[in-house]
């Protein structure tokens, strides 16, 4: 079936797309969008991929479910678009930040930016009916999701992995972890990271420690 995805995904995901389970999901998402407000808009569904070619990617942030308010989501995980409050677990992340790697706080909450720098911003689902978080997970999308990193893991080299949260954790068996690079800490979320598992993890600094010794250029956070 044809998917509006970025071309050099598109090669190497061609065969999901052909696959039963994934011509069920777009039906049910086209479904879903056509009766209720889901995010995010149809044309930034694969926008994580739209904004990072395949080739490019070097770090890959693994989040579960969209944002459900409105405005909110934009196709990356974590990610808001421009002019939007920043959500509790991005907040967090943008204070790591600047302790880790003395950025100031952006204004922006929209990670576009990084995307453009090689960061592959994956939510597990890709879709969400409005307010209701969770609402399209076990559709298949999580099935997309496994074959996009088990791709990354078996096509590239050198790819550093940051897996936040329990959820997050678990597709580290589909990493292989030879060619490949995984760092771990809790969910940036207030919950985790109120108890101490998120601040100080210093992800930042050591993913661009990592990719400069592979000779890559680091990530600007």
């Amino acid at each position: 079936m044809e998917v509006s995805i970025e071309p050099s995904w598109k090669t190497h995901l061609t065969h999901e797309f052909e696959q039963p389970y994934f011509e069920q999901l777009t039906q049910f998402v086209k479904q879903e969008y056509r009766q209720y407000t889901c995010y995010p808009k149809g044309k930034d569904i694969f926008s994580a991929f739209d904004h990072c070619p395949f080739q490019e990617v070097k770090v890959v942030i693994i989040g579960q479910d969209p944002y459900h308010g409105p405005n909110q989501a934009n196709g990356l995980c974590f990610s808001v678009k421009d002019g939007i409050p920043h959500p509790p677990s991005l907040v967090n992340i943008f204070k790591e930040i600047k302790v880790d790697v003395e950025k100031p706080y952006p204004k922006s909450g929209n990670l576009e930016r990084w995307a453009e720098q090689g960061v592959l911003l994956l939510n597990a689902t890709l879709t969400v009916r409005a307010h209701q978080a969770g609402s399209h997970q076990n559709k298949g999308w999580e099935q997309f999701t496994d074959a996009v990193i088990k791709t990354i893991s078996s096509q590239l080299e050198g790819v550093v992995f940051l897996l936040w949260g329990g959820f997050a954790k678990k597709k580290s068996s589909l990493i292989d972890k030879s060619k490949h690079h995984i760092l771990t800490s809790g969910h940036p979320s207030p919950l985790s990271a109120n108890r101490g598992l998120w601040f100080g993890n210093q992800h930042f600094s050591k993913a661009n420690d990592l990719l400069a010794k592979m000779g890559k250029p680091g990530i600007d956070w």
